[in-house]
């Protein structure tokens, strides 16, 4: 197989996991004779201090041109700190969101058995757990219109969805659930929002097409409840923009860090992968970073865009190897994690590559 990634670092530590991620696509197309080759673009910050824009369109161009995207992150301290900023570097990500259609948001909360002490939760609650989150991602309040009135001291966020928007995640959200334990768990608000009422009607219609797939309705601070108290309970979960960018965030507890958690964003063309956490500029340059995220993006990555499954398998399988043999990076290490088996962003890299 021969295909074309696009790295797209970002910010942060945005290159630092990616690198990583790149390393093991390498050893995976040497392993399975595939040929991949590579090419690199700019967004976020870093894409606003060489051009002006958060995403050029040379980005956009050559993202268009790729069979996948390899992602990293985008943010920087100094727009979080100043709200008045006219460009911002998560307009990047919006664009990038809308412009290539990326409709749907996958993201996997699967625990590892040997992180079941990583987590704050009770480990016989999480023993188990495996959700699929599908997270609509070019609707909602993050698109909708906004602005400042009454001299600014006034300001509003609209949110809107459109029925075949809902439908076409919905689908998504159904047809996963039948390769996998066929329950779905459709998230919302409908008891207060006008959205969230479209939300339910489309997928009780959905719902209609799948008589094979238990369908749940869940408002969203249930959900939050339910995702800590009896997370075995969920299998499939859909849900709108804002309350899936929540509720993965929340999840992630579940997993031990935000550093072991891989995403898939995927509409009609060109599928972008990301793991979930943020540029985290409080670790960038360090080396300490969790390229576990990004090694499993890439995992995702070989499975849904080129349809690789057992070159998919081989990359997961060597991170719970690792996992397994008791290496840690320091944000899903314990106390009885020995000092030696602590270790850095290249260090853990090369020893899922050593494994692969």
């Amino acid at each position: 197989m021969n295909k074309k990634i696009l790295i797209v670092p970002g910010d942060g530590i945005g290159p630092e996991v990616t690198a990583v991620g790149k390393k093991v696509l390498d050893k995976i197309a040497e392993k399975f004779g595939h040929q991949f080759s590579y090419d690199e673009a700019l967004i976020g910050h870093v894409a606003i201090e060489a051009t002006g824009l958060p995403l050029p369109d040379e980005t956009l161009t050559k993202m268009k041109a790729s069979d996948a995207v390899l992602f990293g992150a985008v943010g920087h301290p100094k727009y979080d700190n100043d709200p008045s900023a006219k460009v911002r570097p998560e307009q990047g990500l919006l664009k990038m969101r809308k412009e290539l259609g990326l409709y749907a948001n996958l993201r996997p909360i699967k625990l590892f058995d040997e992180l079941l002490d990583a987590s704050s939760i009770k480990p016989e609650i999480l023993k188990g757990a495996d959700i699929l989150f599908f997270r609509e991602l070019t609707g909602d309040i993050y698109f909708g219109d906004k602005g400042r009135k009454n001299d600014g001291d006034t300001a509003y966020d609209v949110a809107e969805y459109s029925r075949y928007e809902v439908e076409r995640i919905a689908r998504k959200a159904f047809d996963a659930a039948r390769t996998r334990n066929k329950k779905v768990c459709s998230v919302d608000k409908a008891n207060v929002l006008e959205t969230s009422r479209l939300w339910r009607e489309v997928v009780q219609k959905i719902a209609l097409e799948y008589p094979d797939v238990e369908i749940e309705h869940q408002f969203v601070d249930a959900t939050a409840m339910l995702l800590i108290k009896d997370p075995k309970r969920f299998d499939v979960v859909v849900t709108a923009n804002l309350f899936g960018d929540i509720l993965t965030d929340e999840a992630s507890q579940i997993a031990g860090s935000m550093g072991m958690l891989a995403s898939a964003s995927i509409g009609d063309g060109t599928g972008v992968y990301e793991p979930i956490h943020g540029s985290a500029h409080d670790i960038t340059g360090k080396g300490v970073a969790n390229p576990l995220a990004s090694v499993l993006s890439a995992a995702l990555l070989l499975d849904i865009s080129f349809g690789l499954k057992a070159e998919s398998e081989a990359v997961i399988n060597a991170v719970d190897l690792v996992l397994k043999a008791g290496f840690r990076t320091r944000d899903i290490a314990d106390a009885s994690t020995p000092a030696n088996m602590i270790l850095g962003t290249e260090a853990m890299g090369a020893e899922v590559l050593s494994r692969i």
